[in-house]
């Protein structure tokens, strides 16, 4: 059987290892176009900070590796233009000379990957506009810094590449701005945990434009570019890097008249097939299912496309395929801060109309008695008629990506969010606690479940506006910031103070971060009150909810 790949990295270079593994017998060749076959793209803004030292570590395997290790033909420098599906032959232009051949094949698998998206600005030329995609866009940045002793520079997009972008920057040393038109960012987290970043981003010294964008942008002397924002303000700037985002690299599908969505993306079956049931797509390029809601989307993450690659290897071999529907979980880190999320966030499920819960929590990673504790916010969507799970997201320190891999976990295996409090977790007091911050948001949902508490998300405050806010914080931590108009009332005084607080109305009682806040709740529910609301994550959650760090 002879098998061609058109394109490595993360997805087709999967797909020939693993297929390798399957049929020794079977003829492999990849077409690469570029000039590496397989290199980590994740890591590239962290060699222009110099984190990663050495340019070579991002590449991982050559093309004699390639041929060494699995019998592999790689051909670097080999763009496949035309797919003749009816002959099942490639038409391919060797970059170099422009020598154009034809190559035939038996199973043909698409892994262009995907482009860089850069937005309409007048003015623009790539000299003038980097994007980060590959080792020669990382290679072309690096040589700018150092040619023009760059010291200030703007990112265009705040998303997962922008943040790691704009933060090696400013770790090397260059005074940094980032321009984001939504008006936070990592559009993928719910408010109130991108307000947990972008406070740490201008902590760090990141100056943000939100809700805003490049209208023009034209060359200075002395090595400057002056950027226009569309809010009339004017940066300049010595680099700009756009990292918006990517768009499916279907060009050549398209040529062969394979299905595309309305995005331009590769449309596949359960195996990764393309209308075409001898071409396999995977990676960046294809369109992918979501786990939860079976929506159609795009997700240009490097572990779905490793999962892909062998399911069409398996596929091809008559093996079994396991289900590729996808979840969203990714992380990064955003200088102190490790960010993760997985699932649906609570702006999707508001704006499709799915009944939800959301438990704001702020636990250590480890017990607070172990030195180097740190507390991290940890949020958990749950569908409010079957308990299932949709979605979370943390923002902390260390810790945060064991929680949220376990959640991802339980959102896989289909758990309600009440069966959290049984998980099993490893503790000792260097790494987690006896009832770890999973088990505690199945302990909150319980508590719910069971009617001992009601929430009340701070988004949601403004529906009860004669509300009794109640404040059980300490008259040291009301003084250094409370609620406008809070009544402070300690837990500990509660009991002896109880004449102060009218039965009459709805009372939203509030903590630091909702463990306190539960215990008045059963204090005063034991004494007669009726209509009580806990606020979710506390005064903490409060304040990540409603201060814009902008």
């Amino acid at each position: 059987m002879k098998i061609c790949v058109i394109g490595g990295v993360a997805g087709g270079a999967a797909f020939a290892a693993r297929l390798r593994r399957l049929d020794e017998k079977a003829e492999i060749t990849i077409f690469e176009r570029g000039e590496h076959v397989s290199f980590a793209n994740c890591g590239l803004p962290y060699h222009i900070s110099g984190v990663i030292p050495k340019r070579d570590e991002l590449i991982l395997k050559t093309p004699k590796d390639f041929h060494s290790n699995y019998n592999i033909n790689v051909k670097i420098g080999y763009e496949v233009i035309e797919i003749d599906r009816a002959r099942q032959r490639l038409k391919i232009k060797i970059v170099n000379t422009g020598q154009i051949i034809e190559e035939s094949y038996d199973k043909l698998l698409l892994s262009p990957g995907a482009r860089p998206f850069i937005p309409k600005m007048e003015g623009y030329s790539p000299e003038l506009v980097h994007a980060l995609r590959n080792i020669s866009d990382m290679d072309k940045i690096i040589s700018h810094i150092s040619q023009n002793t760059t010291k200030k520079a703007l990112v265009i997009g705040g998303g997962f590449v922008g943040i790691e972008v704009a933060e090696n920057l400013v770790k090397k040393g260059i005074s940094t701005e980032l321009v984001e038109f939504a008006d936070q960012v990592m559009v993928p987290f719910d408010r109130e945990m991108a307000n947990i970043l972008q406070r740490e981003l201008l902590v760090k010294g990141l100056i943000l434009h939100l809700q805003d964008s490049v209208q023009s942008i034209e060359k200075l002397a002395n090595n400057l570019i002056k950027v226009t924002f569309n809010s009339g303000n004017i940066l300049e700037t010595g680099l700009v890097i756009s990292a918006v985002g990517v768009r499916p690299e279907s060009d050549l599908a398209k040529l062969a008249n394979l299905a595309l969505n309305a995005r331009e993306a590769i449309v596949v079956n359960e195996f990764m097939q393309t209308s075409d049931p001898n071409i396999y797509a995977i990676g960046d390029a294809i369109e992918v299912t979501h786990l939860l809601d079976k929506s159609k989307t795009l997700l240009p993450l490097a572990g779905p496309a490793a999962k892909q690659a062998r399911v069409a290897a398996n596929h091809i071999k008559g093996l079994a395929t396991t289900d590729q529907r996808v979840q969203g979980t990714a992380i990064v880190q955003v200088f102190g801060l490790t960010a993760a999320v997985t699932g649906l966030n609570e702006k999707y499920l508001t704006k499709a109309n799915i009944p939800y819960r959301a438990i704001h929590l702020h636990p250590f990673n480890h017990v607070t008695y172990y030195p180097g504790a740190r507390q991290m916010t940890l949020k958990v969507i749950y569908n409010k008629n079957d308990e299932t799970i949709l979605g979370a997201q943390a923002v902390g320190g260390e810790g945060v990506d064991k929680r949220i891999d376990v959640l991802a976990t339980a959102i896989r295996g289909k758990m309600k969010v009440t069966d959290l409090q049984d998980l099993e977790l490893c503790y000792a007091p260097p790494f987690g606690t006896s009832k770890d911050a999973v088990n505690m948001v199945g302990f909150v949902a319980d508590n719910i479940k069971n009617g001992l508490v009601e929430f009340i998300l701070p988004s949601e405050m403004g529906k009860h506006p004669d509300a009794i806010i109640l404040d059980v914080r300490t008259p040291g931590e009301y003084s250094s910031g409370h609620i406008e108009n809070a009544l402070n009332v300690p837990l500990g005084e509660l009991r002896s103070r109880l004449t102060e607080i009218p039965k009459n109305k709805t009372i939203i009682v509030h903590c630091a971060v909702g463990i306190r806040s539960y215990n008045a709740i059963r204090i005063l529910s034991g004494e007669g009150y009726r209509k009580l609301l806990n606020l979710s994550g506390g005064y903490k959650s409060y304040c990540n909810e409603n201060k814009s760090y902008n």
